[in-house]
């Protein structure tokens, strides 16, 4: 990333900031990876039940290696048999860790799901949700949000875990009705009723699809 974009950047995180803060959402600003698996640790206290739906941004930045091997409760789907349990267990749990398909410049989050256990922790269960979002991930408006998770996030999604829909061949939604589409179920998150429950840690970086 040149040194104007990385600028651009920092500058629109705060703005980005200032959005989330008139939705009684938290947001925080990490220049590198390293910076933002900094502040994530200061946010998750050892000894948390932490759960996750599919968020590659938090696997990038090393977040759930220390998670799974760090004085953590990490509730670790892939190691259920009964993959029901694990999902049920994350409502309960201390924390949520997710991305976002898309973020708005004024802190709306868009969230895409197809069996609806990561948007469902999203909206309800667990005490706190943190959110690791790349800067490539923000949008000037829902609009142009919903379509980056529909035309963006989704294609390489379904390509990624080899399932057969129209946009796994086109590269762009197609709005299907696939039995295998993961456009399920759409989460728009404007406002958090509770405070201290969301968090956002914006990175300067490109993370995640």
């Amino acid at each position: 990333m040149n040194d104007v974009v990385f600028k651009r950047n920092e500058l629109l995180a705060q703005t980005v900031i200032k959005g989330l803060e008139s939705r009684n959402m938290k947001g925080y600003y990490a220049a590198t990876k390293a910076e933002a698996m900094q502040k994530a640790m200061e946010l998750i206290p050892e000894k948390s039940s932490v759960t996750m739906g599919g968020a590659m941004s938090a696997h990038e930045i090393g977040l759930v290696e220390i998670l799974k091997t760090g004085d953590y409760n990490f509730i670790d789907r892939d190691a259920y048999e009964d993959k029901r349990a694990a999902m049920l267990a994350a409502y309960d749990a201390d924390f949520f860790i997710s991305s976002a398909n898309a973020m708005t410049d004024d802190g709306i989050l868009v969230n895409i799901d197809g069996n609806a256990n990561r948007v469902s922790a999203i909206a309800q269960g667990p005490k706190k949700v943190l959110f690791i979002v790349g800067m490539n991930k923000i949008c000037p408006d829902l609009d142009s949000a919903m379509k980056r998770a529909r035309n963006v996030a989704a294609p390489i999604n379904v390509q990624r875990f080899g399932l057969n829909t129209p946009c796994a061949k086109t590269g762009k939604c197609m709005d299907c009705k696939s039995p295998d589409t993961i456009c399920c179920q759409f989460l728009i998150t404007r406002y958090s009723r509770h405070a201290d429950r969301i968090h956002v840690i914006l990175v300067n970086d490109n993370l995640g699809f």
